[in-house]
């Protein structure tokens, strides 16, 4: 199983570097950060932006995979974003991951409209997002004239380091979303009930995971794709809690999982304070049992 870490944009970079080189020495597999404008019970603390903080985390770092978890339709068009996204895998030399969700609405989705977009709006928008953010990663000139977005002759050359593109981490939840993993995703995103943030402990919490690991699978299945292809990713700590309790938990969780089906386990750098509450003597100790450590 995959080991990742969300450290979140709320550093200055001279903290936040050590934080992500620390990452990288601890050996997890992969790193990310939040694609916010501002963030839920953070909205008045500093904050950063995500997509220069990977960038200059790709620039300090050489082996850790680096992504967004996850950006949305809420704030970006999808041509810029992925020149951007193409711009990250190159400084980093092929390690950028593109995470993209359709959003949970909030401060991103009404700090430039001034409203809140219904549900079925915000998915209609995320399925053209992502359909177009992949074509602009694949292909060097795209054109594209669609309900919400637009591209006229949108260049992205040289194009992304990783072949065909970058890999796509899709969050999916619901019917609608998982069929969108399955046609386009490499890696699909849960953290398990939508909303919730009153982490539920991760044992608990497995019957909902097996549930929706079988809707994948259908999903999967009805696009006519071998549901074995696809990376499954699970981020815990807001809405699945437990795992960061001890070495002893995260090891009981990882085993649990993986036998689940999933891939990829994402735990959370601790904070002081709510949201993401911890010891981060644990992280220090979990790292001599992430599976890239064994030998250690």
């Amino acid at each position: 199983m995959r080991v990742g870490i969300v450290i979140l944009p709320e550093r200055r970079w001279p903290e936040a570097r050590e934080r992500w080189l620390r990452a990288e020495e601890l050996g997890f597999d992969h790193a990310w950060t939040h694609d916010h404008l501002s963030w839920r019970w953070l909205r008045d603390e500093p904050w950063f932006g995500c997509l220069p903080t990977l960038s200059a985390a790709a620039a300090v770092t050489s082996r850790i995979g680096l992504g967004t978890l996850v950006a949305t339709p809420e704030f970006r068009h999808p041509v810029p974003f992925a020149k951007e996204v193409m711009t990250i895998d190159d400084v980093s030399g092929g390690r950028m991951v593109c995470g993209l969700g359709a959003g949970a609405g909030g401060y991103d989705g009404t700090v430039l409209t001034g409203r809140e977009r219904p549900p079925a709006e915000r998915a209609e928008r995320f399925a053209e997002f992502l359909h177009l953010t992949d074509l602009l990663l694949r292909q060097p000139v795209t054109d594209h004239t669609g309900r919400h977005y637009a591209a006229h002759g949108a260049r992205m050359h040289p194009g992304c380091v990783q072949r065909p593109r970058v890999p796509l981490a899709v969050a999916a939840g619901g019917r609608r979303a998982m069929r969108l993993a399955a046609e386009y995703a490499d890696i699909w995103i849960t953290n398990g009930t939508p909303g919730r943030f009153d982490a539920l402990p991760y044992r608990e919490a497995l019957p909902l995971l097996a549930r929706q690991q079988a809707a994948l699978d259908r999903a999967c299945t009805e696009a006519g794709r071998d549901p074995g292809t696809l990376r499954r990713l699970l981020h815990t700590g807001a809405t699945v809690g437990g795992v960061l309790d001890s070495p002893a938990a995260f090891e009981d969780a990882a085993g649990r999982l993986a036998a689940l089906g999933f891939t990829d386990l994402v735990v959370n750098w601790p904070r002081a304070h709510h949201p993401y509450a911890g010891d981060t003597a644990v992280l220090e100790k979990i790292a001599a049992v992430l599976p890239g450590n064994s030998a250690r």
